[in-house]
């Protein structure tokens, strides 16, 4: 088939036009037959545009006994030796994605137009009783009528419940509709074949399927690890022809090309032992526009994290440190209560699975690739200092022209600006904390363009900025003095790994008065590397 011909599924969520349209397709059907076969009631957790909608298009697809929409595909074979393969069953499929749920009335509604459609099919003896009696007596009747039990498949259920934070009492309304409504996937557990729940967060504490005790959750569970994503394997068997033509536009190599797609979209890890995945939606984008974009940060911007971190006064170092820790319990469960911003950042995608210590049964966490982490820093910025957007004159790029430069005395100005734009501390947020953060994000931001690095073997260096032409060691003080900064570049020797460097070195030493909010001293020495040689 000519690239032009080949179809790229990016944002489909619909099995059947993905199919039926001749659209690419990674093959999951593996997992949906080992769902089927070996239980009743699922839930998975998964950031947002991760597939979620699709597997549940897919199992619907299933249950529907739609067998044409699985021709070629693995659970086609698979179910040949099951001889009732491909019964249609009633299914019940509840979609939270498409409603605003900021109105005490709007989850009642959208149980209620499922509701409506159901009983067109069904019967409507029981529309004036409570939306809860309701949805019981359609289990029953359409276990009756079908002659085959129910599936329950719901999306996104906890849209809802994020949606509505802000307002407790709204927040808790919901809560109390769900918990009576979905009780009766308990209740009445003799009609249902099989119950498949998804959303980004699982919310501890809340109740709403506590009646389910058999509920599995395999979010983090070896076997269904790549369940939604794209793994590498599946990008390079089912798209090289997409990403042989994003090497050419983007005149790069297969090789150099791959590896930049991994660097960009790929480090999802949801079991320590499993396989990791690219973002789907980001990688089917990429591929789609020949390009590499921030296509699954943009869709959505993560302002109450953000918000959250600076108000609990989190350290943003810790983002890359290895210093942010939790395990299984604390990682599958939130409450909206709790202080600790890790778990919701891991569900939401912001965080992921870097490391396993066995011994004490606990994760270590960071970004996933380079989209979330740029993306994330890049919303976090605003936070600590004003007026930092595109041509404000302090922004990243700006920064990045001047370094590539050599521009020193407008690098000057820039943080100078920086510095200047932080927000006047408070008890709560004290300005030391505003200060080591603008440092911190400035120098990773950095890294898009330049390369930046911050350890040395002697000791950690506020910043290193490698370009084309010139070196930067950059020290910061606060309440010192520039020449004190210079001098700790002198005597921590953070120059010596690049004795053999020929580029132009500038070392240069920063001082803050935090009682002005004022940068009062900026020191730069000039020379070459072949100058630090003892």
């Amino acid at each position: 088939m000519a690239l032009e011909e080949r179809k790229l599924p990016v944002g489909m969520q619909s099995f059947e036009q993905i199919v039926s349209e001749h659209y690419l397709l990674v093959d999951k059907t593996e997992y949906i037959y080992r769902l089927v076969h070996t239980g009743k009631p699922y839930f998975l957790s998964r950031p947002r545009r991760f597939g979620k909608s699709l597997l549940l298009s897919t199992l619907r697809a299933y249950w529907e006994g739609k067998k044409e929409l699985f021709t070629g595909l693995k659970i086609e074979t698979l179910e040949k030796n099951h001889s009732d393969a491909w019964q249609p069953y009633p299914v019940f499929y509840f979609d939270f994605n498409k409603k605003n749920y900021q109105s005490g009335s709007a989850l009642e509604e959208i149980l209620l137009s499922h509701l409506s459609e159901w009983e067109r099919i069904y019967g409507d003896e029981y529309r004036d009783k409570p939306i809860e009696e309701r949805f019981q007596m359609l289990l029953r009747t359409a276990h009756e009528k079908c002659g085959r039990r129910c599936v329950v498949l719901i999306d996104e259920y906890d849209k809802p419940l994020l949606e509505t934070m802000a307002s407790e009492e709204l927040a808790e309304h919901n809560k109390a509709v769900y918990k009576g409504f979905f009780s009766n996937l308990k209740s009445e557990d003799a009609h249902i074949q099989f119950i498949f729940i998804t959303g980004v967060t699982r919310f501890s504490g809340s109740s709403i399927f506590s009646d389910l005790n058999q509920l599995r959750d395999i979010s983090m569970v070896k076997d269904y690890a790549q369940l939604c994503g794209i793994t590498e394997e599946e990008m390079k068997n089912t798209f090289k022809p997409e990403i042989e033509a994003l090497a050419q536009e983007q005149e790069l190599t297969i090789q150099e090309c791959l590896q930049k797609l991994k660097q960009t979209y790929d480090g999802y890890l949801f079991h320590e032992k499993g396989e990791g995945v690219y973002n789907p939606y980001s990688l089917l984008t990429a591929l789609a526009d020949k390009e590499f974009g921030a296509y699954w940060f943009a869709t959505g911007t993560p302002s109450f994290l953000v918000k959250r971190l600076k108000e609990i006064r989190f350290d943003p170092r810790r983002f890359t440190d290895g210093t942010l820790y939790a395990n299984k319990r604390m990682l599958t469960d939130y409450r909206k209560d709790h202080p600790d911003p890790v778990p919701l950042l891991y569900q939401t995608g912001y965080l992921t699975l870097a490391g396993f210590d066995k011994e004490k049964a606990s994760y270590t966490l960071t970004f996933p690739n380079e989209e979330v982490k740029y993306g994330f820093l890049e919303s976090l910025l605003p936070e600590y200092v004003e007026g930092v957007g595109a041509g404000s004159g302090k922004d990243i790029l700006t920064l990045t022209e001047y370094m590539e430069n050599g521009a020193t005395e407008d690098i000057r100005n820039v943080f100078q600006a920086l510095f200047a734009g932080i927000p006047y501390p408070t008890k709560d947020v004290p300005f030391e904390y505003n200060f080591q953060s603008v440092i911190y994000i400035t120098m990773t931001l950095l890294n898009q363009y330049v390369h930046c690095e911050q350890h040395t073997s002697m000791g950690r260096i506020d910043g290193v900025v490698e370009t084309k032409e010139y070196v930067y060691l950059f020290e910061f003080k606060r309440d010192d003095s520039a020449k004190a900064a210079l001098k700790q570049i002198e005597d921590m020797h953070y120059a010596d790994l690049y004795r053999a460097d020929r580029r132009k070195l500038f070392k240069i030493g920063v001082n803050f008065d935090s009682e002005t909010r004022l940068m009062n001293g900026w020191e730069v020495e000039e020379g070459s590397f072949s100058d630090t040689s003892p």
